[in-house]
């Protein structure tokens, strides 16, 4: 076993090594291509950097040495006249001007990616240049080209990469791409989606009067798009059971570094299918030790949610709703499962299984946190409705404080159709506000997005979302944290999920590793985050809680257990997403979707500088070279086609970034070249070299932060 994960990491590793080298080697090319057929002498080719001479490998063929650099964090082309490094820039104008007169040449300088910095003499636009203007020029070094020869050299790199990702894509579209749909699976508690009144299972037509097709197109439309925060944005929606579409305006926040409205992509009623990779030993269609696992018989991959009690379901949405009123029985659930092996529904020989599925209880450790303030106001509810307002603090229901926070959405989800007296705590106001509200049934139970960091908890019988601070209220008696001696008043810093056993492991053929878990870190994680971790644990999983108490800090084991007390509506089932097949019927079709592919990735890189200029979106959302490579290994882990399109996108990342008006970069040398093809001379020498100074100083400030991103020395929120 373990050798089969050394080798599905290595293959994994070796595609993502293939699939990002050849991003650069095609760049590369680009430039060596045109530069050989401009005449231009070409004295390295090289993926990498040899730093230092430090080099994995080389071959010379011709006048040219190839070779694969120590440093894999892009390549270059060596022509000679042609120099990055601006301390070395004036000495590669002299080793060309040296050869042409017939002086030995000076050793071979190293440059970042083929693009030329500065020409002594230039041609006038359009021309070659005349021959009393090269005289002191090797007529093969690249400074003795005219300026539009030395911009089809800067620009093939480009160009190359565009190329690519088109091919890319064209390929991923011929084979086939399983895209989300425009549908929302998940709504993060007090998130502007949820404070506007969307709900799971709608359909997003519009958005802003642009049509959505698939998930990614609402994520771009929201993150990228010219939105006023204050105005919002309005969507076209199309609700299940209603006849026409609504419309409803979203006001995106902004607090986690770009436009976001706080949704999930969607899920079906199906059951996960077996995702077996190189990577993942096996996929399961429940979560390891729930309920949904004890049940007998035994659920299946790929097994069709159709009954629950009886009443049929045909959706996601469905299925949660019935859970959620479930949530205190024990259920049958009724599945489709397949008989023969086909992906094709139509084709599809069904038998239909009845399974007993235990009721659910809500995993704790025994402790009480403080309620926090208020944090959103759904539209149009109980709560919105009586005057509640972001920024109260719930004191009582009905005169009696609230027991638990944790449990109050619960409680009050069960007295639906009745008024209820609400005491708050408002900021300016001496005395309480209390106000009376009608309590609404819920719509349904939906398993919480465990990885949306400032977790919130929701009452959607009142329609009030708010926090719950780390520090300690009350401990209950009896429990074994009240023995543990654990205090009210001591503020959670720090959880550490501690794995069962190895022979608990070994029987539920599963592995859980050890996971530490910030309060108020930069994952901004809470109570109830980690109360979500709770209920997804494997048995015998204990917690080792870090806490301060009088700025002392302390620690305490504890394990989870069952409140028999409080329901969970989860029952462990894991769903499949919804996804829709995109795939090209002849080639024709299958580059007219490649090239819509390439051009939204495109316009979407490009639209991502430009909001990061106008800090739009933050600095701090961007990925480094070790993000990319661990984004790259979990696409290549789900297929060829992921891998593909994630190539598409990555190169025509490349071809926006290297274009960008910064001298290092071809942009930056594009406009050095428009300068000199206007002024019919090349830009000032000393200017140069200061521009491209400040153009390296730029790059590598931008590598060091991207860096600490990538391995948290800054934080991302």
């Amino acid at each position: 076993m373990l050798l089969y994960m050394i080798f599905g990491y290595a293959v994994a590793i070796l595609k993502v090594a293939v699939g990002l080298g050849f991003v650069i080697f095609v760049h590369e090319l680009g430039h060596f291509m045109v530069a050989k057929l401009c005449g231009v002498k070409c004295e390295k080719f090289y993926l990498g950097f040899d730093i230092g001479g430090w080099k994995f490998c080389k071959f010379r063929r011709g006048e040219t040495e190839y070779g694969i650099g120590i440093l894999p964090l892009g390549g270059y082309v060596k022509m000679l006249g042609q120099e990055d490094n601006p301390a070395r820039l004036r000495e590669e104008m002299e080793r060309a001007r040296q050869k042409a007169e017939g002086e030995p040449q000076s050793g071979p300088s190293a440059v970042d990616s083929g693009q030329p910095s500065a020409t002594i003499e230039s041609a006038a636009p359009g021309a070659e240049a005349p021959i009393e203007a090269l005289v002191s020029l090797d007529p093969r070094s690249y400074m003795a080209k005219s300026v539009p020869r030395r911009m089809a050299i800067i620009s093939a790199g480009v160009v190359m990469n565009v190329i690519f990702a088109f091919l890319m894509a064209v390929v991923a579209f011929s084979i086939g791409v399983d895209q989300p749909p425009c549908v929302i699976g998940d709504i993060f508690p007090g998130e502007p989606a949820w404070q506007a009144g969307l709900r799971v299972g709608d359909e997003i037509l519009e958005i802003a009067g642009k049509p959505m097709k698939q998930f990614r197109d609402l994520q771009t439309a929201i993150t990228l798009g010219d939105i006023d925060p204050e105005k919002g944005v309005e969507l076209l929606v199309q609700r299940p059971g209603v006849e026409k579409p609504l419309t409803i305006t979203v006001k995106p926040d902004r607090s986690r570094g770009a436009f976001l409205i706080g949704v999930g992509s969607p899920s079906t009623n199906w059951l996960l299918k077996d995702r077996r990779t190189w990577l993942i030993q096996k996929t399961s269609p429940e979560l390891p030790g729930s309920p949904a696992d004890l049940a007998r018989p035994a659920f299946k991959n790929g097994d069709e949610i159709v009954k629950i009690d009886n009443v049929p379901v045909t959706s996601y949405t469905e299925v949660c709703a019935e859970l959620g009123k479930r949530a205190d029985k024990e259920i049958t659930v009724t599945v489709e499962r397949a008989v023969n092996d086909t992906d094709n529904p139509m084709a599809r020989i069904t038998d239909r299984v009845t399974t007993v599925v235990p009721r659910n209880y809500m995993r704790t450790v025994g402790l009480v946190m403080e309620m926090g303030e208020i944090t959103a106001v759904q539209d149009g509810s109980p709560a919105a409705s009586a005057g509640i307002r972001a920024g109260d603090m719930i004191q009582k229901i009905d005169g009696h404080s609230v027991a638990d926070p944790m449990t109050l959405p619960d409680e009050l989800a069960r007295r639906a159709g009745e008024t209820v007296e609400v005491t708050l705590e408002r900021k300016g106001f001496e005395t309480p506000v209390i106000v009376a509200a009608p309590l609404r049934e819920a719509l349904g139970f939906f398993p919480p997005q465990i990885t949306a960091s400032d977790r919130q908890v929701e009452v959607p019988a009142l329609g009030v979302a708010f926090h719950v601070l780390n520090r300690i209220d009350r401990v209950i008696e009896g429990s074994r944290t009240a023995k543990a001696g654990l205090l009210p008043g001591d503020v959670l810093t720090e959880a550490v999920l501690m794995p069962p056993d190895k022979e608990v492991l070994r029987q539920l053929k599963v592995d859980q590793p050890k996971e530490t878990i910030p309060f108020n870190g930069t994952d901004n994680r809470n109570w109830p985050a980690l109360m979500c971790e709770f209920q997804r644990l494997l048995p015998g999983t204990t917690v080792k809680l870090t806490y301060l108490r009088q700025e002392a800090k302390r620690e305490v084991e504890l394990e989870p257990v069952e409140d028999m007390n409080w329901s969970n509506p989860d029952r462990g089932f894991v769903f499949e997403p919804l996804l829709y097949r995109d795939k090209a019927h002849d080639m024709g079709e299958a580059c007219a979707m490649g090239g819509r592919e390439t051009f939204d990735m495109l316009t979407i890189v490009f639209r991502s500088v430009k909001k990061l200029s106008t800090n739009q979106v933050s600095m701090r959302v961007m990925s480094g070279p070790v993000g990319i490579v661990m984004h790259a290994l979990h696409i290549a882990d789900q297929g060829t086609v992921q891998l593909l399109l994630f190539l598409t996108f990555l190169s025509a990342n490349l071809a926006v970034l290297n274009f960008l008006p910064i001298p290092v970069l071809d942009g930056g040398h594009m406009v050095f070249l428009a300068y000199e093809g206007i002024r019919g001379k090349p830009a000032n020498e000393h200017v140069q070299i200061v521009l491209t100074y400040i153009g390296l100083a730029l790059i590598l400030t931008l590598f060091v932060w991207v860096m600490g991103l990538d391995f948290g020395w800054i934080a991302r929120h």
